[in-house]
């Protein structure tokens, strides 16, 4: 695929531009996938595509896959999107002061299921409270996210989900007759989450499938993403 398109300054991801927040913050969601699924019992918390598929093979018998646990993260998911939702409504009067209170509560869902993950073991699926504990934090937190992300609506930067931003990377190339828009962004996209996912995996197999770390990585890379972002958050040019 070429990659020839005009840059814009929409597709800039230099720091302080809140592309570059939502690249950092996909990464986190690799993260998250990775917990979830190799730690939590085969289920999403961030993608609730994927959780939808999963609870659709639960009901249909499929071994090792729950429909309590695929349920649980979608309903805490839906909490946290209502949340989101009224945080945005509230605060988008003010970009980063809004920004700092989803990327604090986030962080502080993320760091509290990193406390939960203590004395949880990955393997046996228990204390079984513990992991619904951990389906819940994460869910809630990521729901916070979607509708924080789906309000700043940037395009190809959901920080969740890919199958649209993969679509647009191919039919706006070159092969498809098409000017290649935004695609310095629609990779960088691709990438985190990859890489995201990569050193989740890792961290998660490698830890001897304890969640602690990798979920203490999230919350500080959310919360230091945003406060980087504030820090330089661009500002209209000064044209007196």
């Amino acid at each position: 695929m070429g990659m020839a398109g005009p840059r814009t300054p929409n597709d800039a991801l230099k720091p302080g531009s809140l592309p570059a927040l939502l690249v950092v913050l996909t990464i986190t969601t690799g993260l998250i996938d990775a917990v979830s699924v190799l730690g939590l019992g085969r289920v999403f918390t961030a993608n609730m595509t994927g959780n939808i598929v999963f609870l659709g093979f639960a009901l249909a018998g499929v071994p090792d896959f729950s429909a309590r646990r695929s349920l649980a993260a979608l309903a805490a998911f839906l909490i946290g999107a209502v949340i989101g939702g009224r945080l945005g409504a509230r605060l988008d009067h003010s970009r980063q002061r809004w920004l700092l209170s989803v990327a604090v509560i986030e962080s502080g869902l993320l760091f509290a299921a990193a406390l939960a993950a203590t004395g949880y073991d990955s393997g046996a699926l228990t204390p079984v409270a513990r992991l619904y504990a951990l389906i819940a934090l994460t869910a809630l937190a990521m729901g916070i996210r979607n509708a924080t992300a789906r309000r700043l609506a940037v395009p190809d930067l959901t920080t969740t989900v890919l199958t649209l931003t993969l679509t647009g990377l191919a039919a706006d190339s070159w092969l498809a007759s098409g000017g290649n828009p935004r695609w310095r962004r629609r990779v960088a996209s691709v990438a985190a989450m990859l890489g995201g996912a990569v050193v989740g995996g890792l961290l998660v197999l490698r830890g001897g499938g304890r969640l602690a770390l990798p979920l203490v990585l999230t919350g500080a890379i959310t919360l230091i993403a945003t406060l980087v972002y504030i820090a330089f958050a661009e500002r209209p040019a000064n044209t007196s």
